[in-house]
């Protein structure tokens, strides 16, 4: 597993689904996004992004999906004053490849990671296709990653491979206030940080998204806690690092 080292002040987010609306439209809520990274811009050391920034997304060659430029302007005025950004692609941003990279700066992750924060251990990743279950996703995603099928979606036009994205997103997951709420033994990813804890049990934290509740759970270790982050479209959840923990907070204007 790659191992990222930071420290100071780190701001941990998922789930923004830009291009979707939730209980605001998409836009209204990248200029709330838009103004919580700037209202963190002068203390920020470091911005990690969990997953499903953007609810659907394809790179061409030549092409991006268009909008989202109030949010790229402003992850560009972190990499332009040397915060690392490291972005994590969700199921709905799988196929993000090096435009963040190559335009801004910001470094991409696929694979769970970890990080040393302020030597907090952390374990993070957006969370699809981790832990038992969900074996109907597991193909699919073998499936979407593979260069095969990349390239023959690649040969469609722009225009009609957005509106499949869009279809495909729609039907993907019921975005709605009402998530059902945390049982520890249901729960894929507490499953998985259990049975990751047997082989390592000094992890401090395991942080996802993609379950769109913010989660802050123990584990049977008592030691390492399981975070989930929440979304932007109903909780606006975030996590921040503050010295020695790591606190989840909602940004209300």
């Amino acid at each position: 597993m790659d191992q990222i080292s930071l420290e100071g002040k780190v701001y941990i987010a998922s789930d923004f689904h830009l291009g979707t609306s939730g209980k605001e439209t998409s836009i209204i809520r990248e200029l709330r996004i838009s103004r919580w990274l700037q209202s963190i811009r002068t203390e920020v050391n470091a911005l990690i992004l969990v997953g499903d920034i953007f609810d659907y997304w394809y790179e061409y060659r030549q092409v991006i999906p268009r909008g989202f430029s109030h949010f790229w302007s402003e992850i560009r005025q972190l990499t332009n004053n040397n915060v690392p950004v490291y972005f994590f692609t969700g199921n709905h941003d799988m196929w993000m490849f090096d435009y963040p990279e190559t335009e801004y700066g910001v470094k991409i992750l696929r694979e769970p990671t970890f990080f040393s924060i302020n030597k907090l251990s952390c374990v993070i990743h957006h969370g699809d296709g981790l832990g038992p279950g969900d074996y109907g996703y597991k193909c699919l995603k073998k499936l979407f990653t593979s260069r095969l099928c990349q390239f023959l979606f690649s040969r469609l036009h722009p225009n009609l491979a957005i509106w499949i994205m869009r279809s495909f997103s729609k039907t993907s997951r019921k975005y709605g206030k009402e998530e059902p709420e945390l049982v520890p033994d249901q729960e894929w990813l507490v499953q998985y940080c259990e049975d990751y804890i047997k082989k390592n049990s000094s992890i401090d934290y395991f942080i996802f998204g993609h379950r769109h509740l913010p989660i802050n759970h123990i584990l049977s270790n008592g030691h390492s806690t399981y975070l989930n982050l929440g979304d932007w479209l109903y909780h606006y959840s975030y996590a921040e690092v503050e010295e020695d923990k790591i606190i989840l907070k909602k940004y209300d204007e």
